[in-house]
């Protein structure tokens, strides 16, 4: 049961939140830099897995809008304000977490796969160790049995970076943000690792050389 003051600003903040992010990303500007014979992740049809770092939301929320892509979400009230804001942008929001709901939320990103969307963990979620990768989206490829996970990093030229866990990352407007998209991985957890740690090198290489 949320408070009263809780309930105000579920009933706000996602409206307006979805409102900036539209607003901010119209200025931005997207570039990839892909592995050999790997496309960017949101032009392959679901079903599929992919894994990102939860400090790259906020970009990955405006680029990635309006496709359907199912993304677990905690059941938090922080998890709420999220989930509420991106349905806005056309995201389906699964309840659940490694912490909260999580066997819960592992079977709705199962039937968000059956029913053929494409699937996208914050590996890191929803509180960290930023950056070190635990086993959502590797479990949800063993349960729906994909045979591979990609991963992605989103790395503005110009950002803001909050002081939470995970650094979260706002672009400024008129920003250039670089994707990294490396190689698909077996469904291993080391294997995630190290293609997201390969993402984020590879987008950080391409903003610098941007």
């Amino acid at each position: 049961m949320y408070s009263r003051k809780q309930r105000v600003m579920l009933a706000v903040v996602p409206w307006v939140a979805a409102l900036l992010i539209r607003v901010v990303g119209a200025t931005l500007r997207y570039r990839d830099v892909n592995a050999p014979g790997v496309p960017n992740g949101h032009t392959i049809p679901g079903p599929v897995v992919f894994a990102f770092w939860h400090c790259s939301m906020l970009t990955c929320a405006h680029r990635f809008r309006n496709l359907g892509i199912a993304i677990l979400i905690s059941r938090s009230f922080d998890g709420e304000l999220i989930a509420r804001t991106v349905e806005r942008l056309g995201f389906l929001a699964v309840r659940g977490s490694s912490t909260r709901g999580g066997a819960a939320g592992l079977k709705g990103m199962a039937d968000a796969y059956a029913a053929g969307h494409r699937c996208a963990f914050t590996a890191d979620g929803p509180k960290g160790p930023a950056m070190v990768a635990k086993a959502g989206p590797v479990q949800l490829a063993e349960l729906t049995g994909a045979t591979w996970i990609g991963a992605y990093h989103a790395e503005p030229d110009r950002a803001w970076g909050l002081k939470t866990w995970d650094s979260f990352v706002v672009p400024k407007p008129f920003s250039t943000v670089t994707f990294g998209w490396p190689a698909h991985v077996r469904p291993e957890l080391e294997l995630v690792q190290a293609a997201l740690d390969e993402a984020v090198a590879m987008a950080r290489s391409g903003t610098r050389v941007s």
